[in-house]
Order: structure tokens, then sequence, then C-alpha cells
């Protein structure tokens, strides 16, 4: 491992807004079902952002909605030390970063305790469909953690996944909420929707168009 990479894993290990699920066993428990109780400490909503990256969403829903905790989780440990630094670093009490896999999130949350959810540019996986987190299987991992009715976003830049996931919310029987072809002709109504996140602005460079989804789960 290069140095800088390995300086940037060690230095996670100490950030106090980053959790990472190897820390915790049988004897030093995950905190699920106490993230406002003991990590932000207050009853706001929490939203996860899925896939993270370096985080970028995360911090700036968290600018935009400071009546909300957020919380990143992604299991690259690299560009998620980019996030994390960059919150305390700009004084952001809302946000937290999970280092984890995410087809085990019901090991760090429970039943009720996420209020909203947020994917944003996930690899569409184009030859392994369950891998997909708009996938029926992830759906189902998600009910396990969310409050009934929640609603899940999708930010893409595939085609297939735009598609594939507005097939996937009609045979679920889910109720659509937004459905916006071309994100960047439509942010100014959406704010949320301006975040521009690192490989973003590559994919927009080289032409590619931003699709949002919205649907209640």
């Amino acid at each position: 491992m290069p140095q800088v990479k390995q300086k940037r894993f060690d230095e996670m290990k100490t950030l106090p807004n980053v959790f990472e699920w190897s820390d915790y066993n049988s004897s030093n428990p995950f905190p699920s079902g106490t993230w406002s109780s003991k990590i932000f400490k207050n009853d706001n909503p929490i939203v996860l952002e899925l896939a993270c990256g370096k985080g970028e969403y995360s911090r700036g829903l968290a600018e935009l909605y400071p009546d909300k905790n957020f919380i990143g989780v992604d299991i690259k440990g690299n560009r998620m030390w980019v996030g994390a630094k960059d919150a305390l670093d700009r004084g952001l009490e809302n946000v937290r970063y999970l280092r984890a896999y995410i087809d085990h999130l019901d090991q760090f949350f429970i039943q009720d305790e996420v209020d909203e959810i947020w994917i944003l540019f996930p690899d569409p996986y184009i030859n392994k469909e369950r891998k997909r987190l708009t996938s029926p299987k992830f759906l189902e991992l998600y009910r396990k953690v969310v409050k009934k009715g929640t609603v899940i976003n999708l930010k893409t830049d595939s085609d297939l996944l735009y598609e594939y996931t507005k097939e996937v919310i009609s045979n679920e029987g889910l109720k659509l909420l937004k459905d916006i072809p071309d994100v960047h002709k439509k942010h100014k109504d959406h704010p949320e929707l301006s975040i521009i996140t690192y490989y973003e602005k590559i994919h927009l460079a080289n032409g590619k168009t931003s699709k949002f989804l919205s649907f209640r789960l």
C-alpha cells in the first residue's frame, strides 16, 4: 500500500466523525439504535448517503439542511478520509462517516432508525443486477433500517441504472415522486441537486447527463 494511503487509513482510526466496522465486536458493540442519542445527541432525522466516495453530498446536504443528520457510507477509506477531514475543517456537526459494506447495513442501524436515503452515482453493475443498489435485494435490506414511507433518492449518469430503477419502482408498486432526466436543467428548482461530486464533474465534462429519481419505499 502506498505510504500516503496507509497514512490516511491510520489517521481514519483517530477521526472523531468516522466509524469503521472493523473497530467493533461483541465486547465493543456498534452503536446501532443509538446514532441519535449517543452520536448526534439530538432527535433530528437521519439521512444516509450510500456509496458516498469523498462524501461531497453528505457535506453539501448538511449545509443545506442543518436540522438533519447525515451519514456517508462506503468501504473505500482513502476517499472517505478526504470527506471526513473536510467535514471537520468546516465544523459540520451533523455529518458522520461509516466505513462499511453497504450490504451489511442492517448491522449498523435498527428498524425505523433511518429517515431518508441518497444513492449517488453507484456502479450500475451492467452484468450483475443483484449488486445494483436499487435492486429488489437492496430495497429489502433498506426496509430493515428505514421508517415506513422513507424516500429513496438516486442520482446517476447511467441510462441502464436509470431505466432499470424505474422498472423496479413500477414492478414493486412503489410511488414515484420525481423523475428528472436532465438534472442540470432543473436543479434551480431543487437546490439539493445542484451539489456536484468530483466524479460527476468528470462525467459532465465528458458529455454525460445526470438523471434523478425519487421514490417512496
